[in-house]
């Protein structure tokens, strides 16, 4: 089958994909099919939608973190003095840094377009394998604009699908953003009408939509004035997503286990896996971030420290949490989530020559033939989250009552309390859902997005307090590399 890599202004920006500094955190990108070389079978659109999917996983490697986490003031640089850490956990972010360029969601939007350009050409067996097809596409381009809309604002909206560098359009402008979440909803209107029943855990499905469509509505709802009706709808599609027949695990450090993966907690999740696309010492996602050097690996058992105590990681550790979230982590004795996720280390041969004295121990991956492997999946979406999009639905529609219900199913696991959360008013039950989503969430991607949709950013982020009158403070600016190789995209407002 023949490639061909569409490097216009707007799909390839440079050579670096999500991360303009870190050469280890570089995505492959992959080339873009051609309608001359498939779109004839309905095995082409299954290739397509697989690779899809193969696209997305990329991009949220990393980006799920970058931008979904590490600028909520939970973490900070590791025993690496790394600047671009030191800068996007402040909220200082420079035009270069991580996370700054857009091209990898850009190439799975691409990716999204043609699919819904060509599958309806196509001659299925059966017509369901075609809207499940779509259905996907729909869900995925909605997915990576929701992330774009959020992230950047005002930004480039693309429907058709690129195949030349000679199709016009090939160096637009930015969209208002109002447009892109016009399209966003539109797409999880169509992803919900065409998909098929039943439950993929590494693909779209209706529980999938519908965890999107859950927090898109939440963040219409209070963050682009659509009020009740958005929570209502909100609390809808959270209530399906609880009603399909998944379940939160009975312990809640299962959830994470390498061997537990296809559990009936996790709803949609992105594979890491040896042989396919893991490969043993390197770091194919964020979690790497967070270990050990991989340098001290020796040295550490040397002394007596195993890597199941001390895992060590691909390079140096990047990124720990703040001393006040490791506080928080640990401060409730009877939550198992702080301990399975936060391991705190006193000897002095670890914390004086080898790392900062705590390592997030969730996704560690496994160690095999002396090599860390991430083989852990990421997950992108799980039933516990969908708790806790109804309790925040529900407040906003002042049911404190369903609001606490749903949070208690959550901190019930957590805590072996019935009635954890009682008593609550409306502000108790925002902080409740924070609360809860901190200890849960830990490295999975929430809390950024969490925090401005519960409009708690410039109180509870510190490093943003009495920044309100900055001009796009909780966006991020565009890499510079875009802006050359395509004049006509504007560097986002106040960081110009």
């Amino acid at each position: 089958m023949k490639t061909r890599i569409i490097s216009g202004a707007l799909l390839i920006c440079a050579t670096c994909g999500l991360t303009a500094c870190h050469d280890d955190l570089n995505v492959t990108q992959p080339s873009q099919l051609t309608s001359r070389s498939m779109w004839n079978e309905e095995s082409d659109a299954e290739t397509a939608v697989n690779g899809l999917y193969t696209l997305l996983r990329s991009t949220m490697a990393d980006g799920m973190v970058v931008w979904g986490e590490l600028r909520s003031n939970l973490y900070k640089s590791g025993n690496v003095n790394d600047a671009f850490f030191n800068r996007v956990g402040t909220n200082v972010i420079m035009m270069d840094d991580a996370g700054t360029n857009w091209n990898s969601l850009y190439q799975t939007v691409n990716a999204a377009n043609l699919i819904l350009r060509h599958v309806p050409d196509i001659t299925f067996v059966k017509s369901a394998d075609r809207d499940e097809a779509l259905a996907n596409a729909y869900f995925v381009r909605a997915l990576c604009y929701y992330y774009i809309a959020r992230t950047w604002g005002d930004a480039p909206l693309l429907t058709r699908g690129f195949e030349s560098e000679r199709q016009e359009d090939m160096y637009p402008t930015r969209t208002p953003v109002a447009q892109l979440f016009a399209l966003i909803e539109s797409d999880i209107t169509e992803a919900l009408r065409l998909m098929p029943p039943g439950k993929k855990l590494h693909q779209a499905s209706p529980a999938a939509i519908n965890m999107l469509k859950a927090d898109y509505y939440l963040w219409k709802a209070s963050r682009l004035g659509g009020g009740r009706d958005s929570y209502a709808t909100a609390l809808a599609a959270a209530n399906d997503v609880i009603g399909a027949g998944y379940e939160l695990l009975p312990k809640w450090a299962d959830i994470f286990r390498t061997d537990n993966e296809n559990n009936n907690e996790f709803i949609l999740t992105f594979p890491f896996t040896v042989g396919e696309n893991v490969t043993a010492g390197s770091s194919p996602n964020s979690y790497s971030y967070y270990l050990a050097p991989r340098n001290d690996a020796t040295r550490l058992e040397a002394n007596g420290f195993g890597p199941d105590y001390v895992p060590t990681g691909s390079h140096a550790q990047y990124v720990v949490v703040t001393d006040e979230y490791r506080d928080f982590l640990l401060s409730d004795p009877d939550d198992v989530r702080g301990a399975a996720s936060l391991r705190i280390y006193t000897e002095p041969f670890i914390t004086q020559s080898v790392l900062v004295d705590r390592i997030i121990i969730k996704f560690k991956g496994s160690w095999e033939s002396n090599t860390r492997v991430f083989d852990n999946d990421m997950p992108l979406y799980r039933l516990a989250e969908a708790y806790l999009l109804k309790a925040e639905a529900a407040n906003g529609m002042d049911d404190i009552a369903t609001a606490t219900a749903a949070l208690n199913e959550v901190a019930k696991r957590a805590r072996g309390i019935d009635e954890y959360y009682k008593n609550l008013d409306k502000r108790g039950v925002t902080e409740a859902i924070i609360n809860e989503s901190k200890m849960e969430f830990v490295a999975e991607g929430k809390m950024w997005w969490l925090y401005l949709r519960t409009n708690t950013e410039f109180e509870l982020i510190s490093t943003l307090v009495g920044r309100e009158g900055e001009k796009n403070v909780t966006l991020w600016p565009v890499a510079n590399v875009c802006i050359t190789t395509n004049p006509r995209i504007e560097q986002t407002e106040g960081y110009k």
